[in-house]
């Protein structure tokens, strides 16, 4: 356990490192698509060990902890079969990963519910973390199943595909940092408002290219990122 551990910390640090950079740096340039690729290595290991270590802790943030690294590791798996198409089983790919994000939406937001009747709780966790994952999970589904009855998306769609399941996954994991193992960070700058400014940045960033890439005449804006995405 304390190895897993050690992977665990030592696998979140490069996701987050990396992702801000891959966040930051330009859109299908080299350095995106390395930070990119370590950002999810890096998540995906964090993922499986927080997954792992969660289970064994087995307290009241269990059923959250483990919902979160799944729907982590899902978003950042379908991400890159956005801008890397699998050449075979692709759609058993899609229909996984649709099946997997309805679950976990329906075991999120039935939870929410039972926080909510039983005053604003269930075992001590608050409604909002279900409501949140359980929503973003029901979204994910949609688009899912989206590309499986109309096929693989071109352009901006794609592309926003790619944006917005990345960028939510490194939320995640910058949320679960800096709010929720802010006891770790030395004391002179945990300000709560200080430590929620990384986080903001990441949404607000992730909304900013939403709409970047869906404005009127985006697909020849992003034409080259996309070509950039697609030979790498």
């Amino acid at each position: 356990m304390p190895l897993m551990l050690a992977v665990h910390i030592t696998a979140g640090s490069l996701a987050l490192l990396s992702g801000y950079v891959a966040l930051y740096s330009r859109k299908g340039a080299r350095v995106h698509r390395k930070s990119g690729l370590l950002f999810a290595g890096a998540m995906l290991t964090m993922s499986g060990c927080g997954i792992a270590l969660t289970t064994l802790a087995h307290n009241q943030w269990t059923v959250v902890n483990t919902s979160a690294g799944l729907l982590t590791a899902y978003l950042v798996i379908t991400s890159l079969t956005a801008v890397r198409p699998v050449a075979a089983g692709g759609r058993a790919l899609h229909i996984g990963g649709m099946l997997l994000a309805a679950l976990l939406s329906l075991a999120d937001l039935t939870m929410a519910v039972q926080a909510i009747s039983l005053g604003g709780k269930r075992n001590g966790v608050p409604a909002f973390p279900f409501i949140m994952f359980g929503l973003v999970a029901f979204l994910a589904a949609i688009g899912d199943f989206r590309i499986l009855r109309s096929g693989a998306l071109q352009g901006p769609a794609r592309l926003a595909r790619h944006l917005w399941r990345m960028t939510y996954a490194l939320f995640i994991a910058a949320m679960s940092f800096f709010l929720g193992q802010a006891k770790v960070i030395p004391k002179a700058i945990r300000i709560p408002g200080l430590l929620a400014l990384p986080v903001v940045a990441v949404l607000v960033t992730l909304l900013y290219w939403m709409w970047r890439v869906r404005r009127p005449k985006a697909e020849q804006r992003t034409a080259r990122e996309v070509r950039l995405q697609e030979a790498a």
